[in-house]
């Protein structure tokens, strides 16, 4: 019977991943909140009912995958293009900054350097879907200060998706000195030159499909098949697998079909590989180890990961001519780092470049800023008569 309990265990944590996340829905936290409480209930922490089996581990890793799909077919060309410079400008500086404080931190307690340099890559990552809910309930999604997260959120995946390749790369590799880091930057470059051009041909092929007439239904288990495609081909190429899907995503985003795609991608994610995935870094969470040290470097993890970008953001947007509370809007508006960085954190355990003593320490970061988001911008988004009331 043993062997088929991971039939169970995938029970225990849909039912309980669903029923949290509508809880989490229901007090208007998004519901990866209770996805990952569920896992840690189900985990080491709570009950410990479920192991992360190779069978969990193996649908969990389809979810990054399919997430990092979903991230790429849900990117706007356009919005990246009316964005433009003052977009990349947010973002660069919300990059540079949280990758500093992350380093710094991770430097006073932890040795390895490319370790240290992981944790900064950690911190990098925003997760805009609290935003986007958030602002939309506020009506002030479409406005000026709006569109400029939306687009430097953009341009953030982006950059984070190469940091992420470059530093797993190097990581994972064998060598000294500056040998690895080209090595790795022209693995990247050589895999993007060839997925690029490839990726014409798929696209090509997609309108195809769409002016035959084929039945649509069919579309979506061709671009399945081409995320894992892509993302195993980046693989040979010694790059993140994700890269490889959020690539696949970028390709099929301006086809007439990416929206069906994306709904019918959805349904899978909806009702098993997600809840998976996040119930997994639960399940992964772990307090016997968190020494008094660990516990002082979770607070200070907190604190960098929400001032870095509050200020390498809004510094970016002052530069931009943006007025000083604009600036402060979008710098909290990127703070929230939600299911990215978990993908970035899950990443780097497989292979080897994530303390395990300060993976639960990341969970608690995603978790407060996440909790914290919606709660500053609600405050920095009140009209100044509702401040002074």
């Amino acid at each position: 019977m043993q062997e088929y309990k991971f039939l169970l265990d995938i029970a225990l944590i849909l039912t309980l991943t669903k029923a949290l996340g509508l809880f989490s829905k229901r007090i208007s936290l998004p519901p990866v909140v209770g996805a990952l409480i569920a896992g840690i209930i189900l985990g080491p922490i709570g009950f410990d009912m479920v192991e992360p089996t190779g069978t969990i581990t193996a649908l969990a890793e389809i979810g990054v995958i399919v997430l990092m799909f979903q991230a790429g077919l849900e990117t706007d060309i356009d919005e990246l293009k009316e964005s433009g410079v003052a977009a990349f400008i947010i973002a660069l500086i919300g990059v540079i900054v949280p990758l500093l404080g992350g380093f710094l931190v991770a430097r006073s307690i932890n040795p390895n350097i490319m370790e240290d340099i992981f944790i900064g890559v950690i911190l990098t990552a925003t997760s805009v879907s609290i935003t986007v809910q958030t602002l939309q309930e506020m009506g002030k999604l479409k406005g000026r200060v709006g569109t400029s997260i939306l687009g430097a959120a953009i341009i953030d995946d982006v950059l984070g998706v190469v940091l992420l390749s470059v530093i797993t790369s190097i990581g994972s590799s064998t060598g000294s000195g500056f040998g690895p880091v080209i090595v790795t930057i022209a693995r990247l470059i050589a895999f993007i030159l060839i997925a690029g051009i490839g990726g014409v041909g798929v696209y090509r092929f997609f309108h195809w499909l769409e002016g035959r007439g084929m039945r649509r239904r069919r579309i979506p288990v061709f671009a399945f098949a081409f995320c894992l495609f892509l993302s195993f081909f980046a693989e040979l190429f010694g790059i993140a697998d994700i890269t490889g899907a959020y690539m696949a995503g970028v390709i099929l985003c301006r086809t007439n079909a990416h929206d069906y795609i994306n709904r019918k991608i959805e349904c899978v994610s909806y009702m098993l590989i997600t809840p998976i995935f996040f119930a997994n870094i639960g399940l992964k969470t772990t307090i016997s180890g968190m020494s008094n040290t660990i516990v002082l470097f979770t607070v200070i993890l907190c604190l960098v990961a929400i001032v870095s970008k509050m200020i390498g953001c809004g510094f970016g947007a002052k530069l931009c001519g943006y007025d000083g509370r604009e600036a402060l809007q979008i710098g909290v508006g990127m703070i929230s780092r939600g299911e990215v960085a978990l993908i970035v954190a899950e990443k780097g355990l497989k292979v080897g470049i994530m303390p395990e003593e300060l993976f639960s320490p990341i969970v608690i970061v995603v978790v407060i800023t996440t909790l914290l988001t919606p709660i500053l911008l609600r405050i920095v988004f009140a009209d100044k008569e509702e401040q002074t009331a």
